[in-house]
Parts: C-alpha cells; structure tokens; sequence
C-alpha cells in the first residue's frame, strides 16, 4: 500500500506500513555506521539517566509516586535524542520484526542488527557512566546524587529472575509503543509529544530497560569501587552496604533476564501482534477509514 502525502497523522495501517520500511532500512544498513549510531544510542539514553538521577536526588520528603514522575518526565530525554537525533536503539530496534515476518529482511540480517545495536549501546552507555564518573557527577549535593545512583542500581540488581523478565517485557512494550506512535507523527514537535507518556509510564512503574541498565549499574559500580573515602564520609555510608552491586550480578541477575524480556515485550508483544493485524497475508487492505 503507497502512504500518500498529507498533513495528517498517519493511521494504523499506513503506520505499519512505514515500521516495515524502517526495519528494511535499518537491517541494511552497514556495520560500522549501525554500530557507530548504536554506541550514540547507548550515550544519548545514558544522558536521560544522568537528567533523571539528578532530578529526583534529595527529593525522600515528596510522595513516591511523585518522584518517579519525576524521575520518567527527565528518562524521556534519551529516546527523543534517539529518535529526533537519530540513534540506533536495540530495544526499539526490536520492531524490525515487522520486517522479518513479512519476509523483507532475513533471520540473519535481524540479529545481525540486534547484536551490533546491543553491542553498540553497551559501548555507549558504559563510556558515559565512565565519563560521569570521572567528572564527579556522583558528589553533586554533598553526595546525594552518587546515593541516589547506588540506590537505584542495587534495587535493580536485587531482582529476581522473574520479577526482572517480567519488567523488561513491560518496559519494552512501552518504548516500542513510544516509538511506534511516532510512526505517525508528521513533525518532530509530534514525535516528542507521543514519547514522553510511554516513557515516564515504564519508569514510573519501575521496569527495566536493558539499554538503560547498561548506564545505571555500571555507573554505581564505578561509584562502589572507585569513589574517594570523602565521598563514602559524606554520604554516611560504605561500599559494604550495597553488596549486591558486583559485575556478576549487573550481567547475569539484571542484564540477562531483563534483554530476554526486552524482546519479548517489543518483538513479540508489539511488532508481532501489529504486524498480524496490519501485514498479515494482505491485510493491510483494512479501510483506513474505520
């Protein structure tokens, strides 16, 4: 079906239309330029963590339910870096499925990309907890934003299995709902007004972005580890109190189940369930007018 111009919001059906060529053009895109906007990916969500770290640190006197607002409406920077600025994302990547089901991309070229975007945003996101950490980000407010970071990485990496699949796939439900919605947009103003709910949502409600992981633990691994005695003296705390903070667990407690739900939740839960609605053995002959 050729989606004509117009002025208009895209429908459904033209909005499946557009995923599709998105996800051929992502499959086939180079390695080293998939890789080099993966690893921009990975710094610019890592830049929405940094925002949302430091928007809720010394807020313990306000509701939580507030805090974590809070802490969504600021997340929300990094998809609209990804996406305005053009990034490559694993976890929106995930709607090349849509692609790959209608047969337009190959299972090859899918994880071809899958595994260079991931690989990317690890890269990126890491460097920038790195660099974060070496410019002292951590002893804003007399300590409290490197709390605040340790807090919310031994939470994350205190979760069990299930608790953390099952987060992940409802994190990525989301994000790949934010970026499906923009799909529809006819400017950059409407591509930011349809991020922001999804993604304060998945933060408010505490799920786990793998992507964003890759910013947070590593970032209070580099504080448990490396941070000056005076920061531990002003926080009034010891590494000893965050001892679920360790590489092993920021891997196989956070990263694995939370990547595996990841792609349960956008490839299958919204890539799937759109395309066998829209692209399905023809079906995108659906009347665009309801």
């Amino acid at each position: 079906m050729e989606v004509k111009f117009g002025i208009d919001a895209l429908l459904p059906p033209e909005m499946a239309v557009r995923a599709e060529d998105v996800g051929v053009g992502k499959a086939n895109l180079r390695a080293f330029p998939t890789f080099s906007l993966a690893v921009l990916a990975g710094a610019f969500i890592a830049l929405g963590a940094v925002f949302s770290t430091t928007s809720i640190m010394g807020t313990a006197s306000l509701p939580l339910g507030v805090t974590k607002i809070i802490a969504g409406l600021t997340f929300s920077l990094g998809l609209i870096l990804v996406v305005i600025g053009g990034a490559e994302l694993f976890t929106g990547n995930n709607l090349i499925v849509m692609a790959w089901a209608s047969q337009k991309v190959s299972s090859g070229r899918l994880l071809r990309n899958w595994i260079i975007v991931y690989a990317g945003n690890f890269v990126g996101a890491v460097l920038t907890a790195l660099i974060i950490f070496l410019g002292e980000i951590h002893t804003i407010g007399n300590g409290s934003n490197g709390l605040t970071a340790l807090t919310i990485a031994n939470s994350k990496v205190a979760l069990g299995f299930m608790p953390a699949l099952v987060r992940g796939i409802f994190c990525n439900v989301l994000v790949c709902l934010a970026v499906w919605l923009c799909t529809s947009a006819r400017s950059d103003a409407d591509k930011v007004f349809l991020i922001i709910p999804p993604i304060t949502a998945f933060v408010a409600c505490s799920f786990e972005h793998s992507v964003a992981n890759m910013y947070f633990i590593p970032q209070a691994l580099f504080i448990r580890f490396w941070a000056s005695p005076n920061f531990w003296d002003a926080i009034g705390h010891a590494p000893v109190d965050f001892p679920n903070l360790t590489v092993q667990n920021f891997f196989l407690a956070n990263l694995l189940p939370v990547t595996i739900g990841n792609i349960i939740g956008g490839a299958v839960m919204v890539g799937l369930v759109y395309w066998s609605i829209y692209l399905w053995q023809g079906r995108i002959h659906i009347n665009l007018k309801g």
